[in-house]
């Protein structure tokens, strides 16, 4: 008898459809809205990475997922998950697609592609070489090129609003949330993690204006920007990274606030992706731990590799 680091399914949503219909339905919502995103950012917003970054970030994500897939289905004997049906096919790349969406919105590489499209094939790669699969693709994408690529940065934060000016400074992180949001209320269970990780975002913010020379104003304004929004409702929420459990999701989105007022305090940049990252990597290890001391080392088999990239 085998078994497998996973947690056990049990947030009730969205009676009446199957869990492959929601995580579709959830996959399809989030990629039409990271596309209008892109697309307005690109012409009414003010994004400052170059046309071409998402074009080539989402090829080279939607590439080497079909060529991980093809090696890892040959290697393990069965069929690619490509050779499926046409929608579900679909499906099975869209994590890959939103993947390079959110790596060509959250990097600027200055002149070069190639930050953009490194992070977008660290991310769909991780699926296929870290399992079970516990570390958010994003997250390790952008801290991937932030460390090998010195002329890498995050993209600005104003570059969301930098086009627009008055009620739109609102409207757009406002735009973006519902955007966000949206799949999550009903389709993919993430609710208690998103309040979790705001709540102790903001707690941590507080904290540290009371016991810091930090202004808590100041600590809080993260929250106000498009950036942060982004990062919370399409980022930290993919479904194959984060827990199931509503009490579970609130652990890991408290940690992760917690892990991130840590990083700022000891001037460490990138606190957003870095924590995230490392208390993926620290859960990982901790149903590692207990898998093996349920069911011995010798009984645990991995998993299948996951669909790579944001399922939100």
């Amino acid at each position: 008898m085998t078994t497998t680091l996973t947690e056990e399914k049990t947030t009730p949503i969205a009676t009446g459809l199957s869990p492959a219909r929601r995580r579709g339905l959830a996959l399809r919502g989030s990629a039409a809205s990271l596309t209008v995103v892109t697309v307005l950012g690109h012409t009414v917003l003010g994004f400052e990475q170059a046309y071409a970054a998402p074009v080539a970030a989402v090829a080279a994500a939607l590439i080497a997922e079909l060529v991980l897939e093809s090696v890892d289905a040959r290697a393990h004997r069965r069929h690619p998950r490509y050779l499926m049906p046409f929608g579900r096919a679909v499906d099975f790349f869209l994590p890959s697609y939103c993947v390079g969406l959110l790596c060509a919105m959250l990097l600027y590489g200055t002149a070069s592609l190639t930050p953009t499209v490194l992070a977008a094939v660290v991310a769909v790669g991780s699926a296929y070489v870290v399992r079970p699969r516990c570390l958010n693709p994003v997250a390790l994408g952008v801290v991937a090129v932030l460390v090998l690529c010195p002329q890498a940065d995050l993209a600005p934060p104003y570059q969301f609003t930098a086009w627009v000016s008055g009620v739109f400074d609102v409207i757009v992180p406002l735009g973006l949330l519902g955007l966000g949001v949206a799949p999550h209320v009903r389709l993919t269970g993430r609710m208690p993690l998103i309040l979790a990780w705001a709540g102790g975002f903001a707690a941590q913010a507080v904290v540290r204006g009371l016991f810091t020379d930090v202004s808590a104003a100041g600590a809080l304004l993260p929250m106000t920007g498009a950036m942060f929004v982004l990062f919370t409702t399409f980022v930290i929420v993919d479904p194959d990274t984060t827990p199931s459990r509503p009490l579970h999701q609130v652990a890991f989105g408290m940690s992760a606030a917690v892990v991130y007022g840590l990083l700022v305090h000891l001037h460490i940049s990138n606190g957003l992706f870095v924590a995230l990252l490392l208390v993926c990597a620290a859960r990982g290890v901790g149903l590692a731990i207990l898998a093996r001391s349920r069911t011995g080392p010798d009984q645990i088999a991995p998993t299948a590799p996951a669909l790579a990239g944001a399922r939100s």
